[in-house]
């Protein structure tokens, strides 16, 4: 078989190619493509037909049955929603002869039937995005003084109207402010916030909604009856899911599935066609969270990555099913979630499981690891830890916090794998149990000669020492130098340490609780130490503009004992400082070594402090500390700036 063209030269030539193709044309039957994509076919042409918007449909008709049209309405709504939809059918409705009892196009006479043909002249239809200069405004001006041959109204629809520019639109705002009385305009867009303010005031606004989840299912079952397919209302609902609110999106996915699944859309089709994680990952991971089976936690992450799925997109669904089990927690809340009732409640009962504070923690470790997933150079890694953390946010001692920094919630050691034991030294004796009538002085080592602990060790000395047990001292010899070292927390450390023990001694038996984690710092220390950490914190806080100016005019200075004196001009100033008195505390006891610094804040009763003086009151400071500056002054005429 030849694979040459032919192609006819003459009459003659042009002749026989004709016969060739009639006497061959059995051969070769027409192909016929009569196959219209759902979203074209089933495309609204009534109100009663438009899906999720019948509050701004009901209003649309009133409008048109009143006789109260305005010349210049815009719809606003993300995409797939309904705006040029309604626009065509407002448009067909204020010109249609016989409107139906209900207010809606009866698409029969004249006017209908041109519009549905495609050839009619009242409705003008301007795509904005590729028709958005100064000319092509200039042109539609043109347009709009053209009357109606038939007809009441020329309707103008500018779909996308956003992508004008500013030239265009200034062009255009005098048409559409005045436009002659058998025009209206009818602008789209998908984002309301790029046009400019002239036009806005100039137009009636409505906002389209985001068609719900149920909506959509129940749509895509009406198409899916129309077409003669069998559809689990499971599957439509990732359907409706996977669009987004958008009518558009989720028919064109639902030929998509019907497509693949070859008319029997069944939910395992739908998920492997649309390569969705499937919510029984999310259920299983949330069972291993609730065990905090961390192995459990990996392996399920380890299917999910082997089936392709990209990590990021496990975060993000995992937050979402995390966020949509908060909601579901809740009775107030639970009409949040954008699915059925059926799945409602089964969200409901599975959220019952864990406390609220577990979903508060875990998004927001999900969240911040989204966060640092980018520049992660190790993402599985990171994706790993996340589950980690999420595995131990039930245990009784979580390891790690809810701030996703992995800092521990607890201050006691965490115990490695197994018993832990501590290490053996063959010079300590067992500690000798402590009773009231014990002298305070260590017991020495068998064998090694007493010393008094203020005795320091021979200069030179290589005699090893043994290690002594320390012996809690007396509660009146403790209370003695606690008072000789100013220091005043050992009560309320105390206390602390009754509690934890779970009873209540009386006065008699104080001294029988040990003390040696009641021991408090008391280092010496000088100011220059406490003015250094000040200005650290001074550093850190520089978008707090009154706190440093009032710490920069305010510095501590010393009191009696370790009470550091910190003078603020007025009451708010001290109400300021007394918000952050606790952290500024706490800094200055680490950067001294000293736990018995406290922070006295008072208002000055006198005058106000030099540090906090205008530039007038320091210049009369210097004239009266320095009259031979007064003189000066004047003689060169010199003013204050």
């Amino acid at each position: 078989m030849s694979n040459n063209i032919f192609l006819p030269k003459n009459a003659g030539e042009m002749a026989e190619f004709a016969y060739i193709c009639n006497s061959n044309q059995e051969n070769f039957p027409p192909m016929e493509n009569n196959y219209l994509v759902s979203a074209r076919k089933y495309r609204p042409t009534t109100f009663a037909s438009v899906v999720g918007q019948k509050a701004l449909a009901a209003t649309l008709k009133n409008a048109i049955a009143t006789g109260r049209l305005a010349h210049a309405y815009l719809f606003c709504g993300s995409r797939g929603v309904g705006k040029t939809t309604c626009a065509r059918i407002f448009a067909k409705a204020i010109n249609c002869e016989h409107l139906t009892p209900d207010g809606d196009p009866c698409n029969e006479c004249d006017s209908c039937r041109s519009f549905n043909e495609n050839r009619s002249l009242n409705i003008i239809e301007l795509d904005a995005a590729s028709n958005n200069g100064v000319e092509d405004m200039r042109e539609l001006v043109k347009q709009v003084l053209v009357p109606p041959t038939t007809g009441r109204y020329r309707v103008f629809i500018i779909d996308e109207v956003h992508m004008l520019t500013s030239a265009a639109f200034n062009a255009f705002l005098k048409t559409l402010e005045e436009p002659p009385s058998y025009v209206v305009f009818i602008l789209a867009t998908t984002e309301k916030q790029k046009i400019i303010p002239t036009i806005l005031s100039r137009c009636q606004i409505y906002d389209f909604a985001r068609i719900t989840v149920p909506d959509i299912v129940d749509h895509l079952a009406y198409v899916a009856g129309q077409e003669g397919i069998t559809a689990e209302r499971q599957a439509l609902g990732v359907i409706a899911t996977k669009a987004d609110g958008a009518m558009r999106d989720a028919l064109s996915i639902f030929d998509q599935v019907a497509a693949s699944s070859r008319g029997n859309i069944t939910y395992a089709s739908t998920i492997d066609t649309l390569n969705v994680l499937d919510d029984t990952y999310y259920k299983r991971l949330l069972e291993a969270f609730i065990k905090q089976d961390v192995g459990e936690a990996l392996m399920i992450y380890k299917e999910i990555r082997d089936k392709g799925f990209d990590s990021q997109f496990l975060v993000n669904g995992l937050a979402s099913f995390l966020r949509n089990l908060m909601l579901a927690r809740d009775e107030r809340t639970l009409g949040l979630l954008d699915t059925d009732d059926a799945h409602r409640k089964e969200m409901a009962e599975m959220a019952a499981q864990v406390t609220p504070e577990f979903y508060y923690m875990a998004m927001s470790l999900c969240n911040d690891a989204d966060l640092h997933y980018r520049e992660a150079t190790n993402k599985t890694f990171l994706v790993e830890l996340l589950l980690i953390k999420l595995c131990q946010l039930l245990s009784p001692s979580p390891i790690f916090s809810g701030n996703g920094e992995g800092h521990l919630t607890s201050l006691d050691p965490i115990p490695a794998m197994g018993a832990m034991q501590a290490p053996k030294t063959a010079s300590v004796p067992p500690a000798t149990p402590f009773t009231p009538a014990t002298p305070r002085r260590s017991q020495a080592a068998a064998g090694a000669p007493q010393r008094p602990a203020s005795q320091p060790l021979p200069s030179g000395s290589s005699q090893p020492q043994a290690v002594a047990p320390r012996v809690a001292p007396s509660a009146a010899a403790v209370k003695r130098g606690m008072q000789a070292r100013g220091m005043k927390s050992i009560s309320l450390q105390r206390s602390a340490y009754r509690q934890a023990q779970g009873d209540t001694p009386g006065v008699a038996q104080e001294s029988q609780y040990p003390l040696q984690s009641a021991q408090a710092r008391n280092e010496a220390f000088g100011i220059e130490t406490i003015h250094k950490e000040w200005e650290k914190y001074m550093a850190e806080h520089p978008t707090e503009k009154v706190l440093v100016n009032t710490m920069r005019a305010s510095r501590p200075m010393p009191g009696d004992g370790t009470r550091l004196k910190v003078r603020v001009e007025n009451q708010v100033q001290h109400e300021l400082m007394m918000q952050h008195r606790g952290e500024l505390e706490r800094r200055l006891r680490d950067a001294a070594r000293n736990d018995m610094i406290e922070l006295e804040v008072e208002v000055n009763a006198g005058e106000a402090s030099p540090m906090t003086w205008n530039d007038r009151e320091i210049y009369s400071k210097m004239l009266a500390d320095h009259p031979g500056l007064k003189e000066f002054v004047e003689a060169y005429g010199l003013t204050l700036m």
